[in-house]
């Protein structure tokens, strides 16, 4: 069954405070999803410490009871799950629908029932990331797509091991290669795989579980699938990407606000371009604190793949380019651009110039106005937030249970920053 959450809502913000205090990070949303995907893998109990409690977790975690796993502790930063019989081949469409995410379950499911039949993974701009490097992956390893509603894929011989190069170095799709790998019989190489500290995660957590897998943190993974799967533990390491998100919210404030909970070394990509926007930081273990700061231009900041700077930060990086001294030319040659955001913001009074999906110039200081947002996807969202904090007058960001798909309590962490805002419901 899955979990129906509250009636869409409205932050309303009022802006122009300064934001003061300390906050704390939670689990990585980003490995979050296909550890709990992972655990489908074997019928004995895991259990996933230090996971965040926001709304992607708590609609995988109904999804995978719809498959007949039993899930405790959703809500908690400690959440255990046994798939003892995986009944269903067919994840709940309407939590597939909500999540991009999902695809990772067909991995699994294929290596517990040997068929699968999928929704359209939903999510943030879903047609943006197609399903080709999963599919790749798993044809490599013996699954092959069947006509019928919906995806189907079914492996009548079981999963195998093979040797493959994924054309794309995807996240999910890599963790797709992986999941599969695991269950398969016999050695599999994975070549242009990512490296994202959320990859290593899932290889560590296979580890656990009985899996060989050697590469992790490199293009080129081995993994030696194992019939046998075990329960295992697993500590989720801090979201370096939510606390890039909070040094952003803080320097476009001009406030001062220690983060805690992120390695710092999950954070060079994203500290390397905040300091070349100007943003005073200082750094030590699992703590970043950022300081006023007299932001200027970085010139030109591009995304890449791991260890570079990630396409999740872009959204931010570009509002806090509004508050810069001088030009900054913002390239995401990944993905285009959430184009809506920056039609917003333009609303709001930032300098921009869009030169193509994948580019845009923005000029400041500007001096941004509040005004009524649409929060439509996860990043940009929280964007679209730092921006009313730091705006003239009242912003109102709806839905906001958008943004809380990705950053848990975030009224709450705002008001223990100082921040004014208000939570409204549709029906207020």
């Amino acid at each position: 069954m899955i979990r129906q959450g509250p009636p869409p809502t409205t932050l309303i913000v009022e802006g122009g405070v300064r934001l003061e205090g300390r906050v704390q990070v939670e689990g990585n949303k980003n490995a979050a999803l296909p550890l709990l995907a992972a655990c489908l893998l074997t019928d004995e109990w895991c259990e996933l410490r230090n996971m965040p409690d926001i709304r992607d977790v708590a609609t995988m975690a109904g999804v995978l009871e719809g498959l007949g796993a039993e899930v405790e502790g959703v809500g908690s930063d400690r959440v255990r799950v046994r798939a003892l019989d995986v009944r269903s081949e067919e994840p709940d469409p309407a939590g597939v629908g909500r999540l991009r995410g999902s695809v990772l379950l067909a991995a699994p499911i294929l290596a517990r029932r040997g068929r699968v039949q999928m929704g359209e993974p939903g999510g943030d701009f879903a047609g943006r990331r197609g399903f080709d490097v999963h599919l790749a992956a798993l044809r490599a390893l013996g699954v092959r797509e069947v006509e019928g509603p919906g995806r189907q894929l079914e492996a009548p011989e079981g999963l195998r091991g093979a040797s493959f190069y994924l054309e794309e170095a995807s996240v999910t799709g890599t963790e797709t290669a992986l999941l599969a790998a695991a269950g398969a019989e016999g050695v599999s190489e994975i070549r242009h795989a990512a490296c994202e500290p959320h990859v290593v995660e899932l290889c560590g957590f296979l580890r656990r579980m009985g899996v060989e897998v050697e590469g992790a943190g490199t293009p080129t993974l081995r993994v030696a699938g194992s019939r046998r799967r075990e329960g295992a533990a697993w500590t989720l390491s801090g979201d370096f990407v939510e606390a890039g998100s909070w040094a952003a919210v803080a320097a476009m404030t001009g406030g001062t606000v220690e983060i805690q909970g992120a390695r710092d070394v999950d954070l060079e990509p994203i500290t390397a371009v905040l300091r070349r926007l100007g943003v005073a930081l200082r750094q030590g273990g699992d703590r970043l604190l950022v300081e006023p700061s007299r932001l200027h231009a970085a010139r030109r900041i591009t995304t890449a793949p791991w260890p570079g700077f990630p396409s999740d930060m872009v959204s931010l990086t570009t509002v806090l380019a509004t508050a810069a001294e001088g030009a900054t030319l913002v390239h995401d040659w990944m993905y285009e651009l959430r184009l809506f955001s920056l039609e917003q913001l333009i609303g709001m009074g930032a300098d921009m110039f869009l030169c193509d999906p994948h580019r845009v110039i923005v000029t400041g200081p500007g001096r941004l106005r509040g005004r009524d947002l649409d929060a439509r996807d996860i990043r940009s969202g929280m964007a679209l937030i730092a921006a009313a904090l730091s705006a003239s007058g009242e912003s109102r960001i709806t839905p906001l249970e958008t943004v809380q798909r990705g950053y848990s309590d975030l009224p709450a962490k705002l008001r223990s920053l100082g921040a004014m805002v208000d939570v409204r419901t549709a029906s207020a």
